[in-house]
């Protein structure tokens, strides 16, 4: 499990990958490269996910962890070929980011544009913090 900082106020970000490592490689499973900052009214977490199509995404939310998941398909290439190079990864893929406290993953809106996935997650609204009196009964 990775651990990325995003800001000075020590807030971190968790990768929990339910694919990742060896055993993604194994199932054929891959993690698109993904950044994660901070700014004044929340979180933005931006995924390359170049020849996709947003039909093909999905992204899910529970508690405090995002899941983005999809499937790239290679479509483009010859049926007879021979590599010498291949570094772009085909397939399906999964990431699980947990976010610190404090944001409001349920408002999170997301949009697809020029290869870059971007969920944009505000803060959530300060707690209330609301006195009350608790009565003491007798006996």
């Amino acid at each position: 499990m990775a651990v990325t900082k995003i800001s000075s106020a020590a807030h971190f970000v968790t990768r929990a990958s339910t694919v990742g490592g060896r055993e993604a490689a194994a199932n054929g499973h891959w993690v698109p490269n993904t950044d994660v900052y901070a700014t004044d009214g929340g979180l933005v977490v931006k995924v390359e996910l170049a020849g996709m199509r947003s039909e093909n995404l999905e992204i899910t939310v529970e508690g405090n962890r995002l899941r983005i998941s999809g499937n790239r398909p290679d479509s483009c290439r010859a049926p007879k070929c021979s590599f010498f190079v291949m570094e772009i990864n085909y397939g399906p893929f999964e990431s699980v980011l947990e976010l610190p406290p404090g944001y409001a993953l349920g408002q999170a809106r997301a949009a697809y544009l020029n290869g870059f996935l971007r969920i944009d997650v505000p803060l959530a609204p300060p707690a209330t913090s609301k006195s009350s009196k608790v009565p003491i009964a007798e006996g």
